[in-house]
């Protein structure tokens, strides 16, 4: 009988109080719609307004509620980051360095908030990542680029989102959203030192706390082989 290997199970920041705001979007509409019963002529405007409140509230929590119910499981084979629009997964032997993301500003040292993930060979994770996710990825990690480029670590010129085909190391080209976002990958790590990004909305804990959490699951995962 095959042991079963544990898991560690993450739940995002962004997931909590989805039926929370769903409950308390339709409470505030049916309260209104009782109260409207007697007065909306004399207040059309305002119970308008606190309509459009409750569905902005409603809309909000849906949101929420149709994220993955975790967005990172750690097994001792690897991560597997789980997203909305699709995920990606590296196995921990792929994965060179995991840290923190600090950089100097004169006197100042900025802490972004997200943990940086450097692979061993960029090409690994181009058979595992969804085309879906690889192309929504370049669009929310944007930001990154801006920090980059106010940190004289980028130029425009390069942070310019290439489609030109990526070449992997086997030899084969890879073309479309895959090809846009290893390019993206390789940019990123030429400023910041790292491929992949897990923002701090993905993660249940404190970054420090998570970043320890990942390393030692990386060092353990090797009492499991």
């Amino acid at each position: 009988m095959t042991k079963e290997l544990p898991v560690i199970n993450i739940k995002a920041q962004s997931n909590h109080h989805a039926l929370f705001l769903m409950l308390t979007a339709f409470i505030i509409a049916f309260i209104t719609f009782v109260f409207s019963q007697g007065y909306w002529r004399q207040f059309q405007l305002v119970i308008t307004f606190i309509y459009l409140c409750a569905l902005v509230i409603f809309i909000t929590g849906l949101a929420k509620y149709l994220e993955p119910q975790y967005s990172l499981c750690l097994s001792p084979k690897g991560i597997n980051y789980q997203h909305r629009y699709g995920q990606w997964r590296i196995d921990w032997p792929q994965i060179q360095r995991i840290s923190l993301i600090n950089e100097t500003f004169g006197l100042t040292n900025i802490q972004i908030p997200y943990i940086g993930i450097r692979l061993k060979h960029l090409s690994t994770l181009a058979d595992h990542i969804s085309p879906r996710l690889a192309n929504r990825l370049i669009h929310e990690q944007k930001p990154l680029l801006a920090f980059a480029i106010k940190m004289n670590l980028l130029t425009i010129e390069q942070s310019i989102l290439n489609f030109e085909p990526f070449v992997l190391s086997s030899g084969e080209i890879l073309k479309g959203p895959l090809a846009a976002f290893l390019h993206h990958c390789t940019v990123l790590d030429k400023a910041l030192g790292y491929h992949l990004f897990l923002p701090e909305t993905a993660i249940d804990r404190e970054l420090n706390e998570f970043c320890t959490l990942l390393t030692q699951c990386m060092k353990s995962s090797t009492e499991y082989k």
